[in-house]
């Protein structure tokens, strides 16, 4: 069962804690917070939790309170053995050591409380065990194993076939698991759920587990992945969102209210004074970007502007780089920086008084996650201001930060029966000791990812690690496990299976990033594959805050001399890269819908309704009216299709749906007109929608259009349509990888990632050929279609074309301006941010001619 928690009072919870750590909570602390009222009696009686609540509030001590407590009540009794009671897992290892220093911190206060009152207690050790932890410190941690372990989830899968060291792990009282949003939408989640199960089967007495996050939803079902099954049966598990308690203070602004007729300077200029003048105001801003380049041109712009320390923070920066600026900040030395995603979860930084997000953040849940790290401390307002400078954004943001302000959050997504993890953890098991199918089948189930898991699906895993497929060992692939098929059980294969699963284990692919390196050979950083790709010589960018002129690219280099005062040519404006949630999407449907019913007095409604100021009203209401005027405004009830036809032939699909689900509709409908019209289609897509392109003499019909609606088949056109696309041969290298079909490590050497995806290719197109239905090939197909495209929700959103959603099919002499961005993306020549303005200058001319000659 999965019950909402009750508080506890004061007088409750001290009774709760042992005397010392009491004493030394009343020391420091007036009162309980929140998360803490929740958690801490309910843990120590032994009972399952998720906190959900934001960053300030305490949740860290909430979690730990308990198992200190036990802690310091056995060292007092002189009963701490050699062996781990706690494990705290975070997906962060920059996270991890800030934990370990705050609790050193309370547990040396302690122990000078004690030995003030002549009380001896044994120590009580923290270790922190991860992939940089180095061969000394792990030796140590044999010998004298921490009564806390803090970990991550790979280190977790590793440590359970450790033979030594997963013998300390037989009493584990407390599991705690933090950033738990962090993992959960994703194959690292499904991967620590299996490792739970794992630990969890080698109990001796009772495990409590507890959940951390940040805001997300639906909170039941996110509670039932931490706490699993037991053998068919849910565990039980208390939940508590003290989300609500922490007051928030959000707003959309647009530094522009003429979204069509300025130049790209201009609106460059006007941006970045309006955040000059934002971070001027304030004591320390941080600014998240959603894209590395994006975050290296705002701090190029801002050193401009302002004579004050301003820092970019990005995963392609050093280690050592990163640390640097997350301490200065901490130290309030730094007046502003500037990060893309790095600093979204909960690294400890300080204080903060103003969160700006360039661009929509595409979720309400990360809205409130970024924006939360304002106003550190719960009873401080959490201010965010949300920049926009196209007017679809603007519509977006107004939608979505009401809805965060209402706290109407986007419902996540947890993956079910990854092949490729279960592979994993199936080499994991069999190293541990020899399986029965059945018991085997059985604990992979009590995962919460897996608790659909078909029988045969198990059993065609392990009949492709047993090496059944004896014709891949020509591709280098081996058996990692033997398997009866007739007794029912599987057991490891060979002495160098150990080695094999601690090089390759972790869901995480190898991410191509491609080193940008000076002529005199200083490694400076590195960028993206896909952005090298797009590099001429003599192009000029900005990285590290600096900028340089690319020379030539060698293997995996990229060498560059530095340039001072030259102007950055590579392109590179606010990305679209993250995908806009669908539960948003359909939040704006229905404000196109408020719109259209409301437009006579729409500015009024929407400063009363939304907290927007006259400039952005206007402009939503002219944006409205002007696709009003020219074609016709889709909603959540009607579907609007135009056909702008003539040297090539568009069709917009306005299909708000976000961009996963249309990447999935568009290709089957790309693929079927394919087939009718025997030609070539180009697809466009983006969150509101997407453009199938024809040539000059190939066109669509109304009836035709009409006929891409079906239903059936879509699943299966969906997987023709990969046929030979980028997506399929990289994904189906991820997938292989962490299969184990592909190492990337084999004892010690590493495999470069260019002939990861050779071998890929090479099994990809034999899997296909022969054995159309191989669990790895499946996995990736499930991969595209379920995790990176959509395809629950794209069929969800068509099966109600034609019922509740209205078809509407209009013939206009230009792109509607709904559709300008859509248009622009089908222009190859539309590289530079200053040529775009000028198409959509010109649209926008074009539409309102033809607006006033109708009128």
């Amino acid at each position: 069962m999965i019950v909402a928690a009750k508080p506890h009072s004061d007088e409750e919870i001290l009774a709760s804690m042992h005397p010392l750590l009491r004493e030394w909570f009343l020391s420091k602390f007036k009162t309980f917070t929140p998360p803490q009222r929740y958690a801490i009696v309910e843990s120590s009686r032994g009972n399952n939790i998720l906190i959900t609540s934001p960053t300030g509030s305490g949740k860290t001590l909430a979690a730990f309170m308990a198992s200190l407590s036990m802690l310091v009540d056995k060292a007092e009794k002189n009963e701490l053995k050699d062996e781990v009671y706690v494990v705290y897992v975070s997906p962060l290892k920059a996270l991890n050591n800030d934990i370990r220093r705050n609790l050193e911190e309370p547990l040396s206060e302690i122990y000078d409380l004690a030995e003030k009152k002549g009380i001896d207690l044994q120590e009580i050790r923290i270790a922190v065990r991860t992939g940089d932890t180095d061969a000394r410190e792990r030796q140590k941690q044999m010998k004298k194993p921490p009564h806390i372990l803090i970990t991550t989830p790979e280190t977790l899968a590793i440590t359970l076939c450790s033979p030594k060291f997963s013998k300390t792990l037989r009493n584990v009282r407390y599991l705690i698991v933090d950033e738990i949003h962090a993992v959960a939408e994703n194959k690292r989640g499904v991967h620590l759920a299996l490792s739970m199960e794992r630990l969890q089967r080698i109990q001796l007495g009772k495990m409590v587990r507890i959940g951390l996050s940040a805001t997300i939803a639906p909170i039941d079902e996110v509670a039932r992945f931490l706490v699993g099954r037991d053998y068919g049966v849910e565990r039980d598990c208390l939940v508590a969102d003290v989300s609500y308690e922490k007051k928030m203070d959000i707003r959309v602004i647009s530094p522009i209210n003429d979204f069509f007729n300025l130049t790209a300077e201009e609106i460059s200029e006007r941006l970045y004074d309006t955040i000059a003048e934002l971070v001027r105001n304030s004591k320390t801003t941080l600014i998240f970007t959603n894209t590395r380049s994006a975050t290296e041109r705002v701090v190029y712009h801002l050193k401009k502007r302002l004579n004050e320390p301003i820092r970019a923070h990005h995963s392609s920066l050093s280690k050592e780089v990163r640390l640097g600026v997350e301490n200065e900040l901490k130290e309030g030395k730094l007046k502003c920086v500037v990060s893309s995603t790095s600093l979204e979860l909960g690294i400890d930084i300080g204080y903060i008084d103003l969160v700006i997000l360039l661009g929509s953040p595409k979720s309400i849940n990360r809205a409130l996650q970024r924006i939360g790290r304002s106003g550190h401390r719960l009873h401080e307002v959490s201010v965010g201001r949300i920049i926009v400078l196209d007017p679809d954004d603007l519509v977006e943001c107004t939608v979505l930060a009401k809805e965060a302000m209402e706290r109407r959050l986007d419902r996540i997504r947890i993956p079910e029966n990854c092949l490729d993890v279960l592979c994993q953890h199936v080499v994991g098991m069999a190293i541990e000791k020899k399986w029965k199918v059945e018991e085997a089948l059985a604990l992979v189930r009590n995962a919460y990812p897996y608790r659909n898991l078909s029988r045969e699906d198990f059993l065609s895993v392990l009949r492709y690690l047993s090496g059944e497929f004896s014709e891949l060992e020509r591709k280098n692939v081996y058996a990692k496990i033997w398997f009866d098929e007739h007794e029912g059980v599987f057991g490891r294969r060979g002495k160098m299976l150990r080695p094999i699963y601690y090089l390759n284990v972790g869901t995480i692919p190898d991410e191509v990033a491609i080193n940008v390196i000076t002529k005199e050979g200083k490694m400076v950083g590195k960028v993206e594959e896909d952005f090298a790709e797009r590099l001429v010589v003599g192009d000029i960018f900005v990285l590290a805050g600096k900028t340089f002129r690319f020379l030539k690219s060698k293997g995996m280099n990229v060498i560059v001399e530095e340039v001072e005062g030259e102007r950055p040519t590579v392109p590179s404006w606010f990305s679209e890269q993250l995908p806009l949630s669908y539960d948003l999407a359909l939040r704006i449907q229905k404000f196109r819908r408020d719109m259209e019913e409301r437009l006579e007095n729409a500015v009024e409604w929407l400063m009363e309704n939304y907290n927007i100021d006259k400039a952005s009203a206007n402009a939503i209401y002219r944006y409205f009216m002007e696709q009003k005027l020219f074609s016709e405004i889709p909603t959540d009830k009607k579907l609007v299709i135009e056909k702008y036809e003539g040297e090539k032939n568009y069709y917009f699909f306005h299909t708000l749906v976000g961009r996963k689900a249309n990447n999935a509709i568009s290709r089957v409908f790309a693929y079927r007109v394919g087939i009718m019209k025997d030609c070539n289609v180009q697809i466009v897509l983006n969150d509101n929608g997407f453009a199938l392109i024809l040539p000059e003499h190939k066109r669509l019909s109304d009836a035709e259009i009409e006929s891409l609606f079906l239903m059936p088949n879509f699943e299966d056109h969906l997987k023709k349509s990969l046929d030979r696309t980028e997506m399929l041969r990289r994904r189906f290298r991820h997938v292989a990888v962490r299969s184990f079909m592909i190492l990337r490590n084999y004892l010690g050497r590493e495999k470069s990632v260019w002939k990861q995806q050779l071998n890929a290719d090479a099994i990809l197109s034999f899997l296909k050929r022969y054995y159309p239905d191989f669990p790895v090939l499946r996995e990736t197909y499930r991969e595209i279609m379920e995790d990176a495209m959509d395809i629950k929700n794209a069929m969800d959103y068509l099966s109600r074309v034609g019922k509740e959603i209205e078809l509407k099919i209009v013939r206009v002499p230009y792109p509607s301006p709904f559709a300008f961005n859509l248009f622009i993306l089908g222009e190859e020549d539309v590289v530079l941010m200053e040529d775009r303005r000028k198409v959509l200058r010109e649209l926008h001319e074009k539409v309102m001619a033809v607006i006033g000659g109708r009128n």
